[in-house]
């Protein structure tokens, strides 16, 4: 595992990213961790499933005290994100910070009662969480990819943490590498972006409130980093995207006749004929 990449740090202030805490064996997606510290108190964003979370608790154990993490704020409920929760919950006296949405789904992560009174849920116009002597403001980012979800601002560093939005399809050692330009990279991005996001609507939606941001770096869940030209080009490039719901009509949905196979684990056409 590579030590944490600073992607900020000044006096009293540090965000730290986690690339590879998972192993790249093509049987988990590759997720990116972070941490904020502001004055000495801390807060994880996505923290992340059981793959990570030893290797995570360790990183931040060498940063500064896990019992001084304030918060574990969660863009979205999906198991990449919150699935160590338990651990977490058990090993620091953190709070969950996530959306009202999912507020009442998070403990089937836990054990019995281990969420009373450490939910933090956040209404649907998100709000100002304050860290140390600083804030982070929670942006709504809904239905990017998941019904409840947020965005994470930090006015300190001016990294904008996007979840699964800006998202690529790299290798943890690729994701540690900041992207400039985004033309070269879309390869990886777009497959994802016509499918996650629910559509264009939303993504002119999100991209009109975050111009109003003064962005130095976009940080995503999984992949690289945008900065530079590479913000302003993403921008302009989610602003026009065609995906999610755009793309579907009734080919879509369709009595099926593919055969799934429990040994073999694959999916073959049938050779029967279905009538109507």
């Amino acid at each position: 595992m590579s030590p944490p990449i600073e992607i900020y740090r000044d006096r009293h202030h540090a965000c730290l990213m986690f690339t590879d805490l998972i192993e790249e064996d093509g049987q988990a997606v590759q997720a990116n961790q972070f941490l904020i510290v502001d004055h000495g108190t801390g807060a994880v964003l996505d923290p992340g499933g059981n793959l990570a979370f030893n290797e995570m608790y360790l990183s931040i154990s060498r940063e500064f005290s896990p019992q001084r993490l304030s918060y574990l704020i969660a863009s979205h409920a999906d198991p990449d994100i919150i699935a160590s929760l338990d651990r977490w919950l058990t090993s620091t006296p953190a709070k969950l910070v996530i959306s009202r949405v999912w507020e009442r789904f998070v403990p089937h992560f836990t054990k019995v009662g281990k969420t009373d009174g450490r939910i933090i849920g956040v209404p649907d116009g998100g709000g100002r969480l304050p860290l140390g002597e600083s804030e982070l403001w929670l942006l709504p980012a809904h239905f990017m990819h998941a019904e409840g979800n947020f965005h994470f601002y930090d006015p300190v560093s001016r990294i904008l943490f996007t979840g699964d939005l800006g998202v690529s399809m790299t290798s943890g050692a690729d994701a540690a590498r900041p992207v400039t330009r985004l033309q070269p990279h879309l390869p990886r991005m777009e497959g994802f972006h016509r499918r996650y996001m629910v559509s264009n609507k939303i993504l002119r939606l999100w991209t009109r409130m975050a111009r109003q941001l003064d962005i130095s770096m976009i940080v995503p869940q999984h992949g690289a980093p945008l900065q530079g030209a590479a913000i302003g080009e993403f921008m302009d490039w989610i602003e026009n995207l065609m995906c999610g719901v755009d793309l579907f009509d009734d080919r879509s949905y369709q009595l099926p006749t593919a055969v799934i196979d429990g040994q073999s684990l694959q999916t073959r056409p049938s050779l029967r004929v279905v009538n109507a």
